[in-house]
């Protein structure tokens, strides 16, 4: 083997001097019945590898995650040289590549380092313990006295010199199937886990080397536009596939640079020479479709849920509910609604594409390369085998964007003209045709006993989510429109509190929209409703609602965060809208939330532990809210990289704070028309607060994922720092100036204030 600059995997798999952790080929398993994963029945021709030890002493490392944005590539490489006790820059992630990285399904519920990381973290130690033993048969001496240190073996006697890996592997090949079980270093030896670290991927985004998929360019590369169906940013109904009449290609005949028209089904799409001939043609390129009919109303996002056809699924019962609320003092019955969102990529998708005699070459910026391998060899009919997605960083989306869309359309563009393509979707295609962030509807009945103590807690949700499958599929009839939901509406469906007598329930319904995951799924909207509840809750008890939810919290580690928090933050008990402050037209209040993040199917796992404390002032004239200060603590177990984690509360904080302000997609006549920024704003960089972020050091526990965590108090801690100001409760997000304006307005005796001394 030669050094890690010029190894290939060919060398790993067959060549001599290197020592290599690998797994046989598996087909991998079927995600669960309404879950995400990899839909895909191809088995790997070869092993799967995790880690490679060249002759060099460098490390190669391999897992089936890719990086966001988020740092994963520097934590899992502090993993794996902490097991090896190497230096940190002595490995070199290999992340996502379809061909050289194992299928660990996708990057989806902030589990890279939680559970993905685990066998690379086992084959890491693996190597090291094979290693110690070549070096006892080196040294003929007794493994308990030597010791692996800078990609070394060193025996304890200090009279001869250390052996390198490199040394150890000379001559021979050596490949070792991953344990089940191995010897793992313990934490009280961690000397690169835990500590804060530079992430790895910044100097060449700094410096502008070749980084973004959006920059690649190969030789011969021609570019593409597609044009989409005037059925905007659905994806179910008859007319799926089957409304294109006529494309009139003479239309375009007689531009420069055009290359081809391509039509399969109702996919579209045009090549060109340069990318503003491809943009020219797709613009003025005649095309007849047929009359939509059938787009469902969503001028009433609540009404729209609330129609859906349904299939009920009972979570959790326990105690004597129905009794429990007849009896209750207060009776407490409340429904909250999320919007549909964007995942608001700044740069629209990109990819590029390579078909040719060989197979097919995609440049991606996937979030699934596996999974999108599977889609694309649905539709060319390729086997897996001879397509190689290889993942490129893109814009964030933290959730189910455009990405495997414009990868698809740049593969039957690139195989209708025999030469590489790439394709950039537009602003508007990106906003119009992403999968939403799906709505959510959530009823609560409950109350409160004579004591302040609750007296039950029914809760409903409505998820209205799908696979969003890959557009192309739909549109090229390769794969039939059949809208089958998802059962992701079940994510912190169960409330962190003490309620003696529940019930959980969750309503799985169809689509209104294309709809698919974004970061906190329905964890996030589902945690806005139990916060916002039990806020109010405390406030009919006369209780602060820190001490309120410290009472019935079931968790000592969640007490234990909150109660850090609320000292961090200067809490100070009282009573919500006790005696709220006010400077001329604004009023002052400050809210709090917590969650944990629960994932996958019901019940699912927990992620890390979070809390926020917010302080803000709402101007009861124009409605304008500006957040003053903002406190957030989160518990995510061992830290691997704490500079990471902090990068990755900052960044729920942000996007959260623009979720909960200014985030809605907007329809008219069952369309969308949120079509680019001024549609859509986001938060602005002068409009965040000063951050303080709380991280609790518990290096003894698992690490838990930090992906989402952060995010989910973002809302309702906003909501209950509203009502603290204001007297007012706002249960449908965004709280935008004119949502503030018009519940300040309304009488008395609405829902918005009904039981509250609210200011008039």
């Amino acid at each position: 083997m030669a050094d890690k600059s010029d190894y290939t995997r060919e060398s790993l798999l067959y060549g001599s001097d290197v020592l290599v952790i690998y797994r046989d080929p598996v087909t991998p398993p079927k995600p669960a019945p309404g879950q995400p994963g990899t839909h895909s029945n191809f088995t790997p021709h070869e092993p799967e590898i995790f880690i490679a030890v060249l002759s060099d002493s460098h490390i190669v490392a391999f897992n089936g995650h890719v990086d966001l944005g988020t740092g994963i590539r520097t934590a899992l490489a502090q993993i794996v040289a902490e097991e090896l006790s190497v230096a940190f820059d002595s490995v070199t992630m290999v992340l996502g590549n379809s061909v050289e990285a194992p299928n660990q399904g996708p990057t989806i519920a902030s589990a890279s380092i939680q559970i993905t990381a685990e066998p690379l973290r086992r084959a890491a130690a693996q190597a090291r313990e094979y290693l110690l033993t070549l070096a006892a048969k080196h040294f003929d001496t007794e493994r308990s006295l030597l010791s692996c240190q800078n990609g070394a073996i060193t025996p304890s006697d200090n009279n001869r010199s250390p052996v390198s890996f490199g040394e150890l592997l000379r001559g021979t090949r050596h490949a070792l199937k991953l344990a089940d079980e191995v010897p793992l270093k313990p934490v009280s030896h961690y000397t690169l886990v835990g500590q804060s670290t530079s992430r790895v991927d910044i100097p060449a985004k700094a410096t502008g080397q070749l980084t973004f998929i959006h920059d690649l360019r190969l030789p011969n590369m021609l570019h593409g536009r597609v044009i989409r169906p005037p059925y905007v940013g659905h994806d179910s109904g008859d007319f799926i596939g089957n409304s294109l009449i006529a494309v009139d290609e003479s239309s375009v005949a007689h531009l420069p640079g055009v290359i081809s028209v391509v039509v399969v089904g109702d996919f579209v799409g045009v090549v060109a020479e340069r990318e503003e001939q491809a943009a020219a043609a797709a613009k003025q390129l005649k095309i007849q479709w047929r009359p939509i009919e059938g787009l469902p109303q969503l001028d009433n996002i609540e009404q729209a849920l609330l129609d859906l056809p349904s299939k009920q699924r009972i979570l959790l019962e326990e105690g004597d509910l129905d009794n429990a609320l007849a009896a209750a003092q207060h009776p407490l019955n409340r429904h909250y609604v999320w919007p549909f969102q964007l995942h608001g990529s700044i740069g629209p998708s990109c990819s590029v594409a390579d078909a040719n005699e060989d197979g097919l070459h995609v440049w991606s910026g996937t979030q699934n390369p596996h999974s999108l391998r599977a889609d694309l060899a649905r539709l060319t009919g390729l086997d897996e085998g001879v397509i190689t997605i290889t993942r490129m960083e893109t814009s964030g989306c933290y959730g189910r964007n455009c990405a495997d869309d414009v990868g698809a359309d740049a593969v039957l563009l690139s195989q209708a003209v025999g030469r590489p393509v790439r394709v950039q979707l537009t602003r508007e295609q990106e906003h119009t045709w992403e999968p939403k962030g799906a709505a959510q509807y959530m009823a609560i009945q409950g109350g409160l006993n004579a004591d302040g103590s609750p007296a039950g807690y029914r809760f409903n949700t409505r998820y209205p989510s799908n696979s969003a499958p890959t557009l192309a599929l739909l549109l090229t009839g390769a794969a039939s429109p059949i809208d089958i939901p998802f059962e992701m509406g079940d994510r912190t469906s169960v409330p962190p509190y003490r309620y003696p007598h529940r019930q959980i329930v969750c309503d799985d319904v169809p689509t209104l929209v294309r709809a698919s995951w974004l970061r906190g799924v329905s964890a996030l909207p589902s945690t806005f409703a139990h916060e916002s509840y039990i806020d109010e809750l405390a406030y009919l008890a006369g209780e602060d609602p820190v001490a309120y939810r410290l009472r019935y919290l079931a968790d000592n580690r969640a007490c234990e965060l909150v109660e850090a928090l609320a000292e961090r933050a200067n809490w100070k008990p009282c009573t919500a809208n006790a005696n709220p402050s006010s400077d001329g037209e604004w009023r002052y209040g400050r809210g709090f939330a917590y969650a944990q993040y629960v994932h996958s199917k019901f019940p699912g796992f927990g992620a890390a532990l979070a809390a926020w404390v917010i302080e803000l002032k709402v101007n009861v004239k124009s409605g304008r809210v500006i957040v003053e200060n903002l406190y957030v603590g989160q518990d995510a177990g061992l830290m691997v990289n704490p500079a990471g984690v902090r990068h990755q509360v900052h960044g729920n904080v942000i996007q959260m704070l623009s979720r909960t302000l200014k985030e809605r997609v907007t329809f008219e006549d069952g369309l969308p028309t949120s079509r680019e920024w001024g549609g859509y704003p986001i938060l602005r960089f002068s409009e965040l607060p000063p951050i303080d972020v709380m991280l609790l050091d518990r290096p003894e526990l698992p690490p838990l994922g930090v992906g989402e965590s952060a995010s989910l108090p973002g809302a309702p801690a906003i909501a209950n720092a509203l009502f603290d100001a204001t007297g007012v409760r706002f249960t449908h997000p965004p709280f935008t100036p004119d949502t503030i304006r018009d519940a300040l307005k309304a009488p008395f005796d609405s829902p918005w204030r009904r039981r509250f001394n609210a200011p008039s």
